[in-house]
């Protein structure tokens, strides 16, 4: 099975407690290892960003090594929270030497699940009316990453996109995402990132051919959904 979750937002050792947020948060470290209770060594799941509260890949590492011990096979892609972020190849080779062996990173590529191509990259937000130089620049980048992950699912019977940030947001909708989800005829866009109030400015359901999806760890009750 394939399944996706976003912001876990783990602090095994960075000392920022979730519950700060809300009763909605509280234990959720548990209510994470009880949710994966649906995942199987054979399945594979899509962490959509926001992984750990640690700045640096050592600050993090007790939390990535609760992410390899979950279930399965974990694709990660990272969120604007995720700090210890510098490049794809520093943080294959912090996984490789700490033998963190069931994590892969989505970024400018994509993976294969069976006949389906499992695409992303973190998005951005950018408000057309407020955006600054950077947001354009930012949203632009994002775009051409999205682009060359799309392009390596060529053959795809079926494309799924995974990203941290929504692109469509209450009315705001992200052209420049929008636009190669419709033309690259993406199946389904599945987004984390909001929580609390902001879930209800959630765009979910068929718009322009694609279906939204949003999987915040909190909005889905810390249990991963079930993709295919």
């Amino acid at each position: 099975m394939l399944y996706v979750i976003g912001d876990l937002h783990l602090s095994f050792e960075a000392g920022k407690p979730m519950d700060v947020f809300g009763d909605a948060w509280k234990d959720h470290v548990p209510r994470l290892l009880e949710g994966f209770g649906v995942v199987t060594g054979e399945d594979v799941t899509v962490l959509c960003g926001d992984l750990t509260w640690g700045i640096s890949m050592e600050d993090s590492l007790e939390d990535f090594r609760f992410i390899d011990e979950l279930p399965g096979k974990k694709i990660i892609l990272k969120g604007n929270h995720d700090y210890w972020w510098s490049t794809a190849s520093k943080a294959k080779k912090f996984f490789e030497e700490h033998e963190l062996n069931t994590i892969d990173i989505l970024n400018n590529n994509c993976f294969f699940y069976g006949d389906t191509a499992i695409c992303g990259t973190r998005g951005w937000f950018c408000d057309p009316m407020k955006g600054t130089d950077h947001d354009r620049k930012m949203i632009a980048r994002e775009a051409m990453r999205l682009e060359a992950s799309l392009k390596a699912a060529e053959g795809a019977e079926k494309i799924q996109v995974f990203m941290h940030y929504p692109p469509r947001f209450g009315t705001y909708i992200m052209r420049e995402i929008t636009d190669l989800l419709e033309s690259y005829r993406v199946s389904d866009c599945w987004y984390g990132h909001l929580h609390g109030p902001g879930i209800k400015m959630a765009v979910t359901g068929v718009r322009g051919g694609v279906d939204y999806h949003l999987i915040s760890a909190d909005y889905l009750g810390f249990k991963p959904v079930k993709v295919l």
